[in-house]
């Protein structure tokens, strides 16, 4: 609970801080001709938070909830991937000590206390001890595919956020112009009027930008965890051939 709780409130810091930032370059890049400028534009000398999400219109609320969900789903899955993809590089040489020695239940009992993905396929090759190589190699398998398939939890949530929240945002973008056009059509006069304009563009361009921004963030998330695993798989991989040959060892007499 208390990881979950620290976790929202940075999720809810960083876009704060985020949006922050953005507003107030955004006010900093107006035009300094006079010093009523910022005033005439948009009627005050900042835009806060709150109000630069109504300005983006009501998507920007699906969008903001999609970055909590990528934020918290990164950390997460970080914090689940440091704690259970970590080798004692002595682990395997004990395996290999106690099954040289036929200690066959002390190494069952290693395996345990290790509470590893490691640990827990050498134990499933211990267990089918007695049957051939082939059968036991496939039992180390499909237990690492089932930890591996532990360690993906929530990983394609993360990839479906980083590919739909640029269609969002482009939703976005296509009703804030649609909402301009329409107030063009409606106004029943002969020249185009910027004030029309600006609250449609205002939003296409917040929602898009967001919905960028959602996107990369989840993006480079999910190919940094995704990146992690496949490493770690390669190490799976290299501790169970060592394991395979030491059960093909010939044994001492």
């Amino acid at each position: 609970m208390k990881f979950r709780n620290y976790t929202f409130a940075l999720i809810v810091a960083l876009f704060i801080a985020t949006v922050s930032g953005f507003a107030q370059q955004t006010t900093e890049e107006l035009p300094q001709q006079d010093e009523f400028t910022i005033e005439k534009i948009t009627g005050q000398e900042s835009i806060s938070v709150w109000e630069l999400t109504l300005k983006g219109g009501w998507l920007m609320f699906p969008l903001f909830l999609l970055s909590l969900i990528a934020v918290y789903i990164f950390f997460e899955r970080l914090v689940v991937i440091q704690k259970t993809t970590r080798i004692d590089p002595r682990f395997m040489d004990q395996i290999a000590n106690y099954i040289r020695e036929s200690r066959i239940d002390a190494a069952r009992a290693l395996c345990q206390h290790e509470n590893t993905p490691i640990g827990r396929m050498v134990e499933k090759g211990i267990s089918s001890l007695g049957r051939p190589l082939a059968d036991i190699r496939e039992a180390i398998e499909n237990t690492g595919n089932l930890e591996i398939a532990r360690l993906e939890r929530g990983l394609p949530i993360l990839a479906t956020i980083s590919g739909g929240a640029p269609m969002v945002g482009f939703l976005g973008t296509v009703i804030g112009m649609v909402q301009a056009f329409y107030n063009m059509a409606v106004s029943g006069s002969g020249t185009v009027n910027m004030s029309m304009l600006s609250g449609g563009i205002y939003t296409a361009l917040i929602t898009t930008v967001a919905g960028l921004i959602v996107a990369i963030l989840a993006y480079f998330g999910y190919n940094y965890l995704t990146t992690r695993i496949k490493n770690f798989v390669n190490k799976l991989e290299k501790n169970t051939i060592y394991f395979i040959d030491i059960l093909n060892e010939p044994v001492k007499q």
